[in-house]
């Protein structure tokens, strides 16, 4: 974790705990050639050490592997998804924009496929409208055109992975969300996985995006961007430093506070309308 995952865990708790709701970890991780070992147990140790303690058991989407695959297997059966063969390139000729052709035209069955997810030519008795709205928590009114802005999208990779957009609308579903808030980087995401709560007959949770946080270039803090990792021995200063970006600065008498001092003065302090309505912030 870096402080700038440190915000976004910090925004969430407190949004969670001041509507005396749960808060709950996921661990997402679904793409084992690109996970960084021991990663998880970090985080969940730097969780901890800033006090940040969840409410219920906490999930890894690697053990829910065979939920996500029944439901791209239902998609398909309710020919609301379908097998394509296209490459990026082929997407990138059409504008970034999926041009249907494996939808008009199905790859054979000896063939190494993606599964997508279809946003138009849906069956009758589906009749969802594609253009997606929505009230953002902290970014205010939402709206996209799914099928004209996106196209039909891969829920699960040509090489068997799972699309994060269906694990995460699946888990949601599972564990009954009702709220999710989450970094500005996410936010053209959404639509794409409230259009998946549709199609699977779920409750969408109500979202919120805050800003998140860059350095001077501009760019958002990850290790891509060498952002350095928290230091766990210092997590009160951490958290004054979250809690100054989130626009709650913590008074001069919480100065040396503990961790749990510090969280329970932000849960009982904690106003959506402070959050800055912007994609970004520097840090």
């Amino acid at each position: 974790m870096h402080i700038g995952s440190l915000v976004t865990a910090v925004a969430s708790f407190l949004d969670a705990r001041s509507q005396q709701g749960t808060w709950l970890v996921r661990m997402e991780d679904l793409d084992p050639p690109r996970e960084q070992p021991g990663a998880a147990d970090a985080i969940i140790r730097s969780l901890e050490a800033h006090g940040l303690f969840w409410d219920e058991a906490l999930v890894y989407q690697s053990q829910r592997l065979d939920s996500y695959h029944a439901l791209v297997q239902q998609l398909q059966k309710q020919e609301l998804a379908f097998r394509c063969n296209c490459s990026r390139q082929v997407v990138k000729q059409a504008g970034g924009i999926y041009p249907g052709h494996c939808r008009q035209q199905p790859p054979g069955d000896d063939q190494t496929c993606a599964v997508r997810v279809k946003t138009c030519q849906l069956p009758d008795e589906f009749t969802h409208s594609s253009n997606i709205q929505y009230r953002d928590i902290f970014q205010g009114n939402q709206a996209q055109q799914v099928d004209k802005e996106v196209g039909d999208f891969i829920i699960r990779r040509r090489d068997g992975l799972i699309a994060y957009q269906l694990a995460v609308v699946a888990d949601d579903i599972a564990q009954k969300i009702t709220h999710v808030i989450r970094g500005s980087d996410l936010l053209d995401n959404t639509q794409r996985q409230l259009w998946l709560f549709q199609l699977l007959k779920g409750r969408a949770p109500e979202f919120g995006h805050i800003p998140i946080v860059v350095n001077e270039q501009g760019q958002k803090l990850s290790k891509q961007t060498y952002a350095p990792a928290l230091d766990d021995t210092k997590a009160s200063s951490n958290l004054a430093q979250a809690m100054q970006l989130l626009h709650h600065p913590l008074p001069t008498e919480l100065q040396g506070a503990t961790p749990t001092e510090i969280l329970q003065w932000g849960i009982e302090h904690w106003s959506r309308e402070k959050i800055p309505q912007t994609l970004q912030i520097t840090g």
